[in-house]
């Protein structure tokens, strides 16, 4: 498959490889709970009858993953083999841990701690652990234990401080990691560019699957990659308006957009975003891009 059509692959979410049961694969069911400090019983409440079962939604989740496990990418639906070459499919695995990063601090900062705890977990089996051979090749250094001590902190009850101190070291790790990325000429601008367009396209997707059912890991999902996708944008704003006005005009329709889908961290009660205009917008950015 093109590497160009590989790029805009959709995100895989299977289960944390994770030896603690405490640890439940994106898109699946969570119990919503407090952190630890407060310990109040868990939400076991069934899903309403007219929304998505657990097998529906793993269902859909298949569905979406389903070129990306055929074409040879990893679970973070990345093609890995390319990220050795590529340095915006490189950027892009490393975005979509930043992403999870982001929604499990913010959730926890909402009071989502077991939603939290899981995905500050999920990037290492997701995409990291899959992405080991292109670290080695490139000269970097495991680094997945800040992910799993951060996912631990979360289950003992940390602070919110402590958590988003945690937050921050890994988002200045993965920054560090982006320098070794390969060189194939590409500009700074359209490395970037890239990586928010495929970022604003996976919020885009999960927020339509949040949609069709309760569950509040396809929302956290997305609303991670939203914010992932405006935090890269507003650092290299000015480089991308300067090289390709046209998508930065784009993105910055696309991400208000997605800024009143995905208001906060914790999923609304009412999910009712325009799902076309989202779509529009994001194909709006992969024409301004040419990909």
């Amino acid at each position: 498959m093109d590497i160009k059509i590989k790029r805009w692959t959709h995100l895989g979410l299977g289960a944390a490889l994770m030896t603690t049961t405490a640890l439940a694969g994106c898109g699946e069911p969570a119990a919503k709970v407090a952190p630890a400090s407060e310990q109040p019983a868990a939400d076991t409440a069934e899903p309403a009858a007219d929304t998505a079962t657990t097998a529906e939604v793993e269902a859909k989740l298949d569905e979406v993953n389903g070129a990306a496990s055929s074409s040879g990418e990893g679970e973070g639906g990345v093609a890995i083999e390319a990220a050795l070459t590529d340095p915006v499919v490189y950027n892009i695995a490393l975005t979509v841990a930043e992403a999870h990063v982001l929604a499990a601090r913010d959730a926890y900062r909402d009071g989502e701690a077991q939603a939290a705890g899981e995905m500050f977990a999920h990037p290492v089996s997701e995409v990291l652990f899959d992405m080991e051979p292109v670290f080695e090749a490139r000269g970097v250094s495991d680094f997945t234990d800040q992910f799993l001590e951060a996912s631990a902190a979360v289950f003992a009850g940390a602070s919110v401080e402590d958590i988003n101190a945690r937050t921050a070291t890994i988002v200045a790790t993965l920054r560090t990691v982006a320098a070794n990325a390969p060189d194939d000429g590409s500009s700074p601008a359209a490395v970037t560019t890239g990586v928010v367009a495929d970022m604003i396209d996976r919020a885009t997707k999960m927020y339509r699957l949040a949609t069709e059912s309760e569950f509040y890991e396809p929302y956290l999902d997305g609303y991670g990659f939203y914010t992932a996708a405006k935090d890269q944008f507003e650092a290299s704003q000015e480089a991308i308006e300067a090289e390709n006005p046209d998508a930065a005009e784009a993105i910055r329709g696309a991400l208000s957009l997605l800024g009143e889908a995905y208001p906060t961290a914790a999923r609304p009660e009412m999910l009712d975003a325009d799902i076309s205009a989202l779509t529009v917008a994001t194909s709006e950015i992969f024409l301004a891009v040419g990909d």
